[in-house]
């Protein structure tokens, strides 16, 4: 096929385009990392400009020392595993059975779920409903709530209407179940959708901290962001009473300690994705129906 010159231009704009999207997605991220490596002299200086200056890694170091985010930041990889799963089995749960036109109430069942993707009850009714269930420090609070996505739940339940429902008759024609079904042949077929959703659902609870700050008092249960925002605040403390002159011998630039935790705790699922494409493109390839 020959494609006109204004169509190469216009791809050519559109390429640029993504191009000046990612590198401005990217720039915050190098400041950061540049400030999490440069003397400290320098980012008070504010000579620091997306390239590391008088190279340390003294802000390193202090984030290291303390053993109690290095368990936070193995709490949460852990935590982030368990809800990815449960999330995911629990959506294909709900999604699966309202691809059957047979379901009485299917109608009902799809209002009263979208229902509740638009309202809620609330910060204060939320608090008394887990405290009332025993969920107060309680780890099983990050994991039960929000372990179902009705967004997520929409975007799988519109995939499984995709799938030739000719494959589901002809299972059942051979006599094969329900999850039969399920696992056999919508299952295999969904697999770059499911890791597209696992993705949200990784990225979501390890950047959740919210729920973690409402919910638990106990440091034990504590997840990384919710670790590096009492760290922050702990620095902004230490900062203001430096500046007041009440704080003799502690570091005057808390600003590395900041990037560097920062970037310890944003580090690990950074590299989630990169991993996680080569299932995309796997997925495709066994997805596709072979004739």
């Amino acid at each position: 096929m020959i494609r006109s010159k204004s169509a190469k231009i216009t791809d050519g704009v559109i390429v640029l385009v993504c191009l000046l999207v990612v590198l401005a997605c990217l720039l915050p991220m190098l400041n950061i990392l540049a400030q999490s490596l440069s003397d400290p002299m320098a980012i008070v200086n504010r000579k620091v400009a997306f390239l590391p200056v008088g190279t340390n890694f003294d802000s390193y170091k202090y984030v290291f020392k303390d053993p109690s985010f290095s368990r936070s930041m193995l709490w949460t990889a852990t935590l982030t595993v368990i809800c990815t799963l449960f999330s995911l089995g629990m959506t294909i749960l709900c999604a699966f059975p309202l691809t059957y036109d047979s379901l009485k109430g299917r109608k009902l069942i799809n209002t009263i779920i979208i229902f509740t993707m638009y309202f809620s009850a609330g910060t204060i009714p939320n608090y008394i409903l887990m405290k009332d269930i025993g969920f107060i420090n309680n780890p099983l609070v990050l994991i039960i709530p929000n372990c179902l996505s009705v967004f997520n739940m929409i975007i799988l339940r519109s995939f499984f209407y995709s799938i030739p429902e000719s494959l589901r008759e002809s299972a059942e024609l051979d006599g094969a179940n329900p999850f039969t079904v399920l696992i056999h042949i919508y299952l295999p077929l969904s697999a770059p959708v499911l890791a597209t959703l696992a993705l949200f659902y990784a990225v979501g609870r390890w950047n959740g901290f919210s729920d973690a700050l409402l919910y638990l008092t106990k440091p034990d249960f504590h997840p990384i962001q919710l670790k590096l925002y009492n760290i922050i605040n702990n620095l902004s403390s230490i900062e203001i009473a430096t500046q007041e002159g009440t704080a003799g011998g502690v570091p005057q630039a808390t600003d590395g300690m900041k990037a560097a935790a920062v970037m310890f705790a944003t580090a690990p699922i950074l590299l989630v994705y990169p991993w996680l494409q080569r299932y995309f493109i796997k997925g495709v390839t066994i997805g596709a129906v072979k004739g």
